[in-house]
């Protein structure tokens, strides 16, 4: 039976920050797809900062966290925030202190002073660490001095302490979900406001519905609490040895961590290849 398999990037498919994959990982998946399986990236990532990584030959990307799905040159699912939502969500949590970084489909933006705030985050959280290499390798990042008003489908957020995101909690939580990461004690407090219209479950449920695959024969793999409506939506789930506690504890199964070949392990015992 063919399988619709799904994987995270960061901390999953590579290394925080990284674009290169180890290349048991690439070699797993295409011996996968020369199999038959079909192999889509599940990421918060939108398509311009996950192109790297497109390019080794995927099938296609639930992206922006479920707000963009494609496969091939097809689209498949397409829901930015209302212009409404964008300009109230940057307006609460710009005056509350709190980063940013905005995401439409070809362009990523960040508060200038991301990069000090960044500077001192806790090299634990997967998310974190991805945002300052990616700051540190310029991989597209641009000032949100630049932002020109196109549209938005996600915003990262980062500040020191819950308080500072009330106000756009207490304002848009009926329409937003702020999914936060997991953190150390003293780390700073980050995740992402994801439209209440879409997660990376209903991304898999998109892709499985339009290539005709039953979810009985889907497979995720993920390292973070961004990956928890994935992991509940697939028929098998599977968290990284380097991943979050808290998805270990709700996955079906655990893998090694990326940089020990985890995912050609776990597509070998699948039986995928």
């Amino acid at each position: 039976m063919k399988k619709l398999i799904f994987l995270d990037i960061d901390g999953t498919l590579t290394v925080p920050g990284s674009n290169t994959p180890p290349e048991s990982a690439l070699e797993a998946v295409r011996k996968a797809q020369k199999n038959g399986h079909k192999v889509f990236l599940c990421t918060g990532r939108n398509p311009d900062m996950l192109s790297p990584v497109l390019a080794y030959g995927f099938d296609g990307a639930v992206a922006c966290a479920g707000g963009y799905v494609f496969a091939g040159d097809h689209v498949l699912y397409d829901c930015p925030m209302t212009a409404a939502q964008r300009d109230l969500a940057m307006k609460l949590l710009q005056e509350n202190g709190v980063f940013r970084t905005i995401e439409a489909v070809d362009a990523t933006f960040g508060d200038e002073n991301l990069s000090e705030f960044l500077a001192n985050a806790d090299d634990n959280n997967s998310e974190l660490v991805r945002w300052r290499k990616a700051l540190a390798e310029k991989l597209n990042i641009r000032p949100m001095a630049q932002y020109d008003g196109r549209p938005i489908y996600k915003m990262v957020f980062m500040c020191n302490d819950r308080a500072q995101l009330q106000p756009a909690m207490d304002a848009m939580g009926a329409e937003f979900d702020f999914v936060m990461q997991t953190i150390a004690a003293h780390a700073c407090l980050n995740g992402e406001m994801i439209n209440r219209k879409f997660d990376k479950g209903t991304g898999v449920r998109c892709v499985a519905d339009a290539l005709g695959f039953d979810l009985a024969d889907t497979i995720g793999f993920g390292d973070s609490m961004n990956d928890l409506a994935m992991t509940k939506t697939v028929a098998i789930s599977y968290c990284m040895e380097n991943g979050s506690p808290d998805l270990k504890a709700v996955s079906d199964r655990i893998c090694p961590a990326v940089e020990n070949d985890g995912l050609a392990i776990a597509f070998a015992e699948l039986g995928l290849i």
